[in-house]
C-alpha cells in the first residue's frame, strides 16, 4: 500500500483526557497510542514503501511530515495533533515489529521517561 492510499476517514486523531505536564513523556505516549493505534500502523505503512523503493536511510521526521500533510486537513483535537516527542517512542514500536528495519533509524538513548 502506497501512501496515497491510505485511509483518510480514521484521520480524527483523539487527545488524551489528562493535562500533559503531569505525565512522563512515555506515560503521554501510551495515552496517546492507545487513543490512535492509527498512526503506528500508518507509520509502518511509510516505512514498508520507503523500503519497497529502496531507501537505506529513513528519518521519523520526515515519516512525521507525511502524516502531517496527508492528515493534517482532517485532524481535530488540540493543537499538537502529532507531538513530536513521541517520535522516539514510533520509532521504537516500529523496530519491535520489524528488527530487520534497524538499520534504517538513527537511534539514540532516551534521556527523559
Amino acid at each position: 500500500m502506497t501512501p496515497v492510499q491510505l485511509e483518510l476517514s480514521i484521520a480524527v486523531i483523539r487527545q488524551p483526557d489528562h493535562p500533559a505536564g503531569k505525565l512522563s513523556i512515555q506515560e503521554r505516549f501510551e495515552a496517546f497510542h492507545e487513543l490512535n493505534p492509527w498512526i503506528l500502523r500508518h507509520l509502518e505503512t511509510l516505512t514498508a514503501d520507503c523500503v519497497e523503493r529502496g531507501l537505506t536511510r529513513i528519518g521519523i521526521g520526515m515519516l512525521f511530515e507525511v502524516l502531517r500533510w496527508q492528515y493534517g486537513i482532517a485532524t481535530q483535537g488540540e493543537p499538537w495533533k502529532l507531538n513530536n516527542d513521541f517520535r522516539s517512542r514510533y520509532v521504537r514500536r516500529l523496530l519491535e515489529l520489524h528488527p530487520e528495519w534497524s538499520s534504517l533509524f538513527e537511534m539514540r538513548k532516551i534521556h527523559t521517561v
